[in-house]
């Protein structure tokens, strides 16, 4: 373990440089020794120990960040977001609706395109018009949905254009086609 001795200052050193925590660095420093003695007579044979030891402390800071990153604690607000998330989701019961109520070349824009995920030069392919009147349609029918959506509805929009609130309606017997 002449390695080990040669070489454990320097370790040190460097978690307190990379690790900023003198208890966390003793604690790494612990688990390299214990790694390099679980190798037994391997340990001796290593062409460049000095290599070795600054690669597996190095694995075991990243793992200590890594493992501290995924435990950090949940926010307080979190059942305010999940509340949010409800919301939106709840929404969407209003969305066959709304798309019903909407002019059929609109709801075809939007069904395709924003629902079904067909790319708006797939759409221009499909209606024979150019991309740029496809976009210009796709939009327009965004814009008619928002408005549907406001009155249908009465959903509220915030200063950023996302939703707010809205008063439920029943949704539809059957989806439309």
């Amino acid at each position: 373990m002449n390695a080990w001795h040669a070489h454990e200052r320097e370790l040190r050193g460097w978690l307190l440089h990379h690790g900023h925590d003198a208890a966390l660095a003793e604690d790494l420093l612990q688990d390299v020794f214990l790694k390099a003695m679980r190798q037994g007579s391997q340990f001796c044979e290593i062409a460049n120990a000095r290599a070795w030891l600054f690669e597996v402390t190095r694995n075991a800071l990243s793992d200590h960040f890594r493992r501290e990153r995924a435990s950090l604690p949940l926010p307080d607000d979190l059942p305010a977001e999940i509340e949010e998330i409800a919301t939106v989701d709840s929404l969407a019961s209003c969305l066959p609706r709304v798309l019903n109520e909407l002019a059929p070349q609109d709801r075809e824009a939007l069904v395709r395109c924003d629902l079904e995920g067909m790319s708006q030069a797939e759409f221009a392919r499909q209606q024979g018009i150019s991309l740029p009147a496809a976009k210009s349609r796709v939009q327009r029918a965004r814009s008619r949905l928002k408005a549907q959506l406001g009155s249908a509805c009465q959903v509220a929009f915030d200063d950023q254009g996302l939703i707010s609130g809205f008063v439920p309606r029943p949704p539809l017997a059957s989806a439309p086609d």
